[in-house]
């Protein structure tokens, strides 16, 4: 097995084997060099080339948010790294896992004009668990280090210098991996390397000194107050946010849907179906805002008491409603952080989901209320409602996603890209054996295609991809991918622009608007899956959809991608219409 010479770079690649990140993302470089043969060289490492940084970063992403644990991109020097910002963001606000290993110049070539070269030291400082910046070795390219920075070295002995540089990446490589793991948080590790860069060895003089991570212990703090709340509370939200498949117990789940004084609000990416849960938050919402008597309704929902656990929050009309009618207490259960995402949090409670509500429901106390059978009726008529809608109403955006969210396979692992896509998946009922999954650490368009991409690898099922035209053509380089496998689906909804700006408010149909918000195309995906060797199906109306879906899940030796055009001038107009006539 061949090693780099570098010292640095052994140093890394053992860190790395000996914490288990055995996933590996490679966008092409030189000054990458030594980390690349490092990695690729050696067996224990699965390696992935993706020459799109942006789209690596996302790609590694997907993989990480499936397989819970880190996963490593590696970049060149320069503009190279910046790519990767997009990804560290939403891992950060999304915490997941993602470590980043960027190759630098030495500091002696920063800032004097030289190629490729941008000062990369703490470059994601407001989005990051830890950045690492490594020290230079001594012990490599000695005569350079010499001519450049004679004050590196001096008279002194060099090994005593190099075991000084390698005491300190050692410290400093045990902190990033320790964040990450502990933290779920993203890391920095930016290494700077002097050529030359492709040298190899057959035996590796570095012996990395790999510190322990430990997790932190689960606070056994007593949950008496909050018990005593809970009993007396006749008004209760549990409102839950982005949450991992299968991670609440089913007994818990039914302690919850039989409490007559809960509403378990969830969303798409909730990842929990029990048939009392209140699964569209805004299809209640959004009537009692136009009622005449909006605030007398809205009194009536306010809860006593609000619990919330997971991510992020999609439903804009839920922040609006717990910001204006705030409740007595809003406590956020188990993660690393808590948000006041309602200004009105008083406590997080580091506990873990399950032990919290087995503590609430210890003594089986269950308080008279008629909060559940008020609002459980209303979401009766909603839903009925919705199913007459449904057939009064032309081929669009709110038809498509009622016949996709049928037409879905059990056990898939379904992707969502952010924008209209997750939000229209919210009006709808969820196969409860899917798993959902969307970007909602910084709800952004980009990366959505590459995450879906390197989520579908590491994924015992097969995926669907369902995202709206800009999202896709924003992230088409996701496609430039050697590892797509064949039993990946991608669903693009076209409706020939940014269609969500026409639901929202200061909405005019101006050249301004058209151009500048919602960015008209006339563009299709065609001749990007010719490009990229996707099997490419398209649908105009509900018989042609109800046909192309009938075989689109079966084995294919291909990918697939169905692209289906709706009519973007009355997208707008049918879904602020449910609204009405559900209200």
């Amino acid at each position: 097995m061949n090693y780099s010479l570098i010292p640095t770079a052994q140093t890394i690649v053992q860190h790395c084997q000996a914490n288990d990140i055995s996933n590996i993302v490679i966008s092409p470089g030189s000054r990458n060099a030594p980390l690349t043969i490092g990695f690729t060289e050696n067996p224990f490492f699965t390696c992935f080339s993706i020459v799109d940084e942006r789209c690596a970063a996302f790609f590694a992403l997907g993989m990480a948010q499936q397989l819970q644990k880190p996963v490593a991109v590696i970049c060149t020097s320069g503009s190279a790294l910046l790519n990767y910002y997009p990804a560290v963001a939403e891992a950060y606000y999304s915490n997941i896992p993602l470590v980043v290993i960027s190759a630098d110049r030495p500091i002696y070539k920063v800032g004097i004009g030289d190629g490729q070269t941008i000062n990369q030291k703490n470059v994601f400082e407001n989005q990051i668990g830890y950045s690492a910046n490594l020290r230079q070795d001594v012990s490599h390219a000695t005569d350079t280090i010499r001519h450049y920075k004679p004050e590196w070295i001096k008279d002194e002995n060099i090994d005593k210098i190099q075991n000084e540089v390698q005491a300190l990446n050692d410290a400093e490589l045990n902190t990033a991996f320790t964040i990450a793991f502990t933290s779920q948080s993203p890391v920095h590790i930016n290494a700077p390397f002097e050529e030359p860069l492709y040298n190899t060895t057959t035996e590796t003089k570095v012996k990395a000194k790999i510190g322990l991570i430990f997790n932190k212990e689960t606070n056994q703090t007593s949950l008496q107050s909050e018990k005593d709340i809970w009993n007396t509370s006749k008004r209760k939200i549990v409102l839950v946010g982005v949450n991992k498949p299968n991670s609440v117990d089913e007994k818990v789940l039914l302690s919850l849907a039989n409490d007559p004084s809960v509403l378990v609000l969830t969303e798409t990416t909730s990842n929990l179906n029990q048939p009392s849960f209140f699964n569209s938050i805004d299809s209640i919402i959004a009537p009692i805002e136009m009622n005449s008597d909006k605030d007398a309704f809205f009194e009536n929902l306010r809860p006593e008491v609000l619990v919330t656990f997971g991510g992020l929050i999609v439903s804009k009309k839920i922040k609006a409603f717990l910001r204006t009618f705030s409740p007595e207490h809003h406590w956020h259960i188990g993660g690393v952080k808590a948000n006041d995402t309602f200004f009105c949090l008083d406590k997080h409670i580091k506990v873990p989901v399950n032990r919290f509500f087995q503590e609430m429901y210890s003594d089986a106390k269950i308080v008279k209320s008629d909060y559940f059978n008020y609002w459980g009726q209303v979401k009766k008529e909603y839903v009925f409602k919705r199913s007459s809608y449904l057939n009064k109403i032309p081929f669009s955006d709110f038809s498509v996603f009622s016949q996709l969210m049928q037409s879905i396979p059990n056990n898939y692992l379904l992707q969502l890209a952010n924008s209209s896509t997750i939000r229209y998946t919210q009006l709808f009922d969820m196969n409860p054996t899917l798993r959902v999954y969307c970007n909602r650490g910084t709800s952004g368009i980009d990366g959505s295609t590459s995450t879906a991409i390197g989520a579908s690898v590491v994924s015992e099922t097969p995926t669907l991809f369902i995202t709206g035209d800009l999202s896709f053509f924003y992230d088409s380089n996701a496609l430039w991918n050697n590892s797509i496998k064949n039993n990946f689906r991608i669903i693009v909804i076209n409706n020939k622009g940014g269609g969500i700006f026409r639901i929202l408010p200061g909405k005019e149909n101006t050249d301004v608007f058209e151009t500048y918000f919602e960015t008209r195309h006339n563009l299709n995906a065609e001749h990007l899956c010719k490009m990229f060797g996707f099997e490419y199906r398209k649908a105009d109306s509900t018989e042609v959809l109800e046909e192309a879906l009938s075989d689109f899940y079966r084995i294919s030796s291909r990918p697939r991608l169905l692209e289906i055009t709706t009519p973007a001038l009355i997208n707008d107009k049918i879904l602020i219409d449910y609204f009405r006539f559900i209200s």
